[in-house]
């Protein structure tokens, strides 16, 4: 069961430009090819095909939703990013950190620079987790 469990977990990661387009998606909050495309960086030169071919790709993954409009469709996340950050961060944990959430952070703060600011925020999150 738990394998099970690790390859749904596994086939919910986005590839690169897959995450790349969601990132649009869940910024703009629903879409049609050309809206996604609109919303490339002007250096970014992926066809329409690719763009629509990777579109049905996530939704026949179940991450994304779609309407028809027109003659064309809208894509709508079903996915959300909180829940995909999630995924990807237990993901994460669980494969690179071998189970070890301590060794994530340590890493973290070792290798990202954090002011104080969000260290502080850190502090505040850690010490509310410690009251529960």
């Amino acid at each position: 069961m738990a394998n099970r469990k690790e390859n749904v977990t596994e086939s919910k990661l986005l590839t690169e430009v897959e995450l790349e387009l969601m990132t649009i998606l869940w910024r703009i909050g629903e879409g049609s090819v050309a809206h996604v495309i609109a919303e490339l960086p002007e250096e970014r030169n992926l066809a329409y095909t690719s763009v629509s071919t990777i579109l049905r790709i996530l939704e026949q993954k179940k991450i994304l939703g779609t309407r028809k409009e027109g003659r064309g469709h809208i894509y709508i996340p079903l996915l959300s990013k909180t829940d995909y950050e999630t995924r990807t961060v237990k993901h994460i944990v669980e494969r690179v950190f071998e189970g070890a959430p301590g060794t994530l952070v340590k890493r973290l703060l070792d290798t990202v620079f954090l002011d104080d600011q969000e260290l502080e925020e850190i502090k505040r999150l850690i010490e509310k987790k410690v009251e529960r």
